[in-house]
Order: C-alpha cells, then structure tokens, then sequence
C-alpha cells in the first residue's frame, strides 16, 4: 500500500487520469528545523512521483494514510479490506490503460499509413514492394552491406510529426551495429545503400517497431530516419600469438 507500490502499478499500466482536485487550505507547517524541512522535500518527491505517474489521489487521505502508517496508530482499514479494494483499483486502470493504448495504436497506424499514401507521390521518394520508403540526398561510391556485415553510420529519427526521438550527430559520435541488428526498415535499406551515402528513409510501422511502443515512440508509429553509411566496419584482425 506504499506510494512506491502505487508508482509500480502505475507503470504496469495504470490510466492516466486528471490530477486531484485541490485540497481545502491548511495552515503552513512550521519549517523550523532541519528534520521539519526534510520531511517537506520527501512529501514533494512523493507528489512528484505520483504527478509523473498521473495517478490521482485525495490530499487529505494520501496524508492520514501517511501518518496511520508512519505513527503505527490503528488503521482506518483492515489489511484485507486494503489489499481487495487496491487490487480492485489496480485491475480497473490497468483495463482502462490497455483500451486507451488500443485505440491511441490504431489512431497512429491510421496517420501514419495516411502520411506514407501522401509522401509517396513526391519528388524523389522510391517505394519498395515491402512499403518501405526512401529519398537519396547523397549516393554513396563506396561498397554495398550485406547481411552479415556491420557498419558505421550518423543518423536523425523523427515522428512523422517531426518530433525527435534519437539522434547519434547530438551524441557526437557514430553507431556502430551489424546490418540485421536493427529495425527491418534499416536493415532493408542498408543493404541496398553504398558506403558514403545519405539517404531518407520513411519505415511503415510494421518495418519499424510495429505495436511496441518505445521511449519516444507510440505503438504503431510510421517512422523517419535520415542515415548517413559512413562505412562497413571491418572485422577485428585476430590477435597475434607470441610464441
């Protein structure tokens, strides 16, 4: 019954609901000591982790419950009661969470394969039989990956909103990983690409992540990636043995 348990649920799949209602004005606590001040940051986190979790919550009971528990005087509920009616709530969000998770997926794969159906009659945009899409900035003069190869490359991906999720030129530095260790989308197009080229890729979900979302990616999302194959990384010479 802790906050922290509260937070767990909640990324298990607990809805996002609309914060509480505010509470009715109380007199300012004395901040008088160091103790005083500490317990006023705890109470802050513990809002802070139950605003990020958006889980919504009564003031005044979130504050007896805190002080039933903490004093260790006679709870207002029985153990059982308190595990069946959480429970209850647990399951409710969650079911909540899921059909808003549903309905938001197929919202995105509609945009998305609407975005594709538009992008594919501009200039310069290439469709492959498996959907995907590509735009050649730069053509590359160097050689072409195979599937058992691993390469170098600077890449920028985006929402087809524009929206950046991950970029390796704000890293600074270049990614390295074999040619079938991504996303089917990049691994379709790397093959096709030559070292020295940039292309724009536009990865129907189903290449991309399909209905698992990711940080900074919706389920369903149609996705689009500016690569940059720097070069086929050659295998690590065999370390010579000193006889």
């Amino acid at each position: 019954m802790s906050v922290y348990a509260a937070q767990e649920s909640a990324k298990e799949g607990v809805a996002a609901v609309k914060p509480a209602g505010e509470a009715t004005a109380e007199k300012a606590v004395s901040l008088a000591t160091e103790m005083d001040k500490v317990s006023y940051i705890i109470g802050t986190q513990i809002a802070g982790n139950l605003k990020k979790a958006e889980i919504e919550v009564n003031v005044e009971s979130l504050a007896q419950g805190l002080k039933d528990a903490l004093v260790g005087t006679n709870m207002a509920m029985s153990q059982a009661e308190m595990t069946k009616i959480y429970t209850g709530w647990q399951q409710r969000m969650r079911a909540k969470q899921a059909a808003k998770q549903k309905k938001e997926a197929s919202e995105n794969l509609a945009k998305g394969t609407a975005f594709l159906e538009a992008n594919k009659t501009k200039e310069g945009v290439k469709v492959l039989p498996s959907g995907l899409q590509y735009k050649v900035i730069t053509e590359g003069t160097g050689s072409t990956p195979t599937a058992s190869d691993k390469v170098k490359t600077n890449y920028r991906g985006t929402l087809i909103d524009g929206k950046e999720f991950d970029s390796s030129y704000k890293r600074g530095k270049p990614a390295e990983f074999p040619v079938t260790g991504v996303i089917k989308g990049w691994t379709e197009a790397l093959q096709l690409m030559k070292e020295g080229g940039k292309w724009q890729l536009y990865i129907p979900a189903n290449l991309a992540y399909d209905t698992r979302p990711r940080p900074g990616i919706p389920a369903n999302s149609a996705l689009i990636f500016e690569i940059e194959l720097i070069e086929i990384v050659k295998p690590a010479e065999p370390a010579e043995v000193v006889k």
